[in-house]
């Protein structure tokens, strides 16, 4: 159940917090800026998906909602060619671009994203000479894709719908209009989760 998997993903997510802070002093900062999370910046991410994947804590709701779909791929591949478009070294673009290829564009691809021929066959030829744009045209394909499909289904589900409107009692729509810090608090721990 969706409950059941966000357990599982807090618990998967706490671990990893661990790893990213060795001080005590980290994990304090880590969790004083979730809770700076304003309702504000939660209902930006309904307005569109850019605002959503450019927000790191929108990025990591969306992730573990398509992770527990079984379709974290396009997501993964868009944030690859984000970080491929930073690349500095000449050098180091090609073998980059391969690995980008071999994961999720070739036929024998591990996470091989949804592509038409088309756009397959010229993100192919784009791997000759490998330049910052490269995988441009696939890239936006994806966002798409997600934009109409995915991100929809995201804006009605438990991992957007609980940090929007959060449930338990005191935070109903009344309670939150009078008690702003009382729905940070709600929010908090969920919002951990998905940091």
């Amino acid at each position: 159940s969706a409950k059941d998997m966000k357990h599982r993903l807090g618990f998967l997510l706490q671990k990893s917090d661990s790893c990213d802070y060795s001080s005590s002093q980290g994990k304090k900062e880590k969790i004083s800026s979730s809770q700076r999370l304003s309702q504000e910046e939660v209902r930006k991410w309904a307005d569109s998906l850019e605002n959503l994947i450019h927000h790191e804590r929108g990025l990591a709701a969306f992730r573990a909602f398509l992770k527990s779909e079984y379709s974290e791929e396009n997501i993964e591949f868009w944030v690859s060619c984000e970080d491929y478009k930073k690349t500095k070294s000449p050098a180091k673009l090609s073998p980059k671009a391969r690995k980008i290829y071999d994961e999720f564009i070739s036929v024998q691809a591990t996470k091989e994203v949804n592509l038409d021929s088309c756009t397959r066959e010229k993100t192919s030829h784009n791997m000759l000479e490998p330049t910052l744009s490269c995988f441009d045209e696939a890239q936006r394909k994806i966002f798409t894709l997600m934009e109409k499909d995915s991100y929809r289904r995201f804006l009605k589900s438990p991992y957007y719908l609980d940090l929007v409107s959060p449930p338990g009692a005191g935070c109903g729509p009344e309670s939150c209009k009078r008690n702003h810090t009382h729905t940070l608090d709600c929010n908090s721990n969920i919002i951990s989760q998905c940091a």
